[in-house]
């Protein structure tokens, strides 16, 4: 019997219209887990912060693919396995680029398994209200200094900004235009156009590579992937099997191997039950 690993996008795609995993959904996907047998993880630009307390419910024992595959994060004993850092001499040459555009980013790096965030003492409205959302979690802490970006023996995982989508491409082009040998992914806010991400990683770490990494850690021969934004459409070339949500970019849907529902109707559970020849029970 063929041996498929279901990975999943977060935002826009397993979470709902409140971003948050349905109760609908964490039910299914937890039968399929546990009485099933369902390889079934995550894939997110997200830190444990929040992917974490999001999955609650959801049985996970393979490891969740987290930071766009920068690392991932073993729930089993609460730490990053699988870590690609950023040398520190690029990560002054990435946050060079970001201040050039008046950018200032949070640099993640690992400090014993907490996420120590540095920010500079500059903290406009949507960076207060994205700390405030996780100034409680045990796995990320956040720091703001005057020198958020000075050198660090404590390997750095990410580095990522929110700001207008514009400025962003602007510190992308840059970076891409210096050489700097890292990767960068630039993606428009879901719920704002005009705004958008920035995230940097080490130079070949990718969602695709991280799902390709994980089929091969769980001996799986098949796998399967669901998205919606610009950052998914890596994986779903390096899945074999592809699943768009209604609700994707238009580019993404021409990306996936099929379009199924919108995120706001349990679609990426109900698909794999599917999948396995499962009914699920009545909403």
């Amino acid at each position: 019997m063929t041996k498929t690993l279901y990975v999943t996008d977060l935002d826009g795609t397993l979470l709902n219209e409140h971003s948050r995993v349905s109760e609908r959904s964490r039910a299914l996907l937890s039968d399929l887990v546990t009485r099933h047998g369902a390889l079934f993880t995550i894939a997110t630009a997200r830190t444990p912060a929040t992917a974490v307390e999001l999955m609650s419910g959801v049985p996970t024992p393979i490891p969740l693919i987290v930071m766009a595959g920068a690392a991932m994060w073993d729930t089993s004993c609460s730490e990053y396995v699988n870590s690609v850092p950023i040398a520190e001499p690029v990560v002054q040459r990435i946050c060079a680029a970001y201040e050039a555009h008046g950018v200032h980013p949070f640099v993640y790096r690992n400090h014993g398994g907490v996420l120590h965030s540095y920010h500079h003492t500059e903290v406009h409205d949507d960076e207060r209200h994205f700390m405030g959302e996780r100034t409680a979690s045990p796995y990320k802490r956040f720091v703001i200094t005057s020198e958020p970006y000075a050198p660090s023996s404590d390997p750095t995982l990410l580095i990522f900004a929110m700001n207008r989508f514009d400025r962003l491409q602007a510190v992308q082009s840059d970076i891409v235009a210096a050489h700097i040998p890292c990767h960068s992914v630039c993606y428009h806010d879901i719920f704002n156009h005009d705004n958008g991400i920035l995230e940097v990683y080490a130079q070949g770490v990718t969602k695709a590579a991280a799902v390709t990494r994980l089929k091969a850690l769980t001996g799986a021969d098949r796998l399967v992937v669901f998205g919606d934004n610009l950052n998914d459409r890596e994986m779903m070339l390096a899945a074999d099997h592809s699943v768009a949500v209604a609700n994707a970019f238009d580019e993404v849907k021409a990306t996936a191997s099929e379009v199924i529902g919108p995120n706001t109707a349990d679609s990426v559970a109900l698909w794999i039950a599917s999948d396995m020849g499962i009914t699920p029970p009545n909403p």
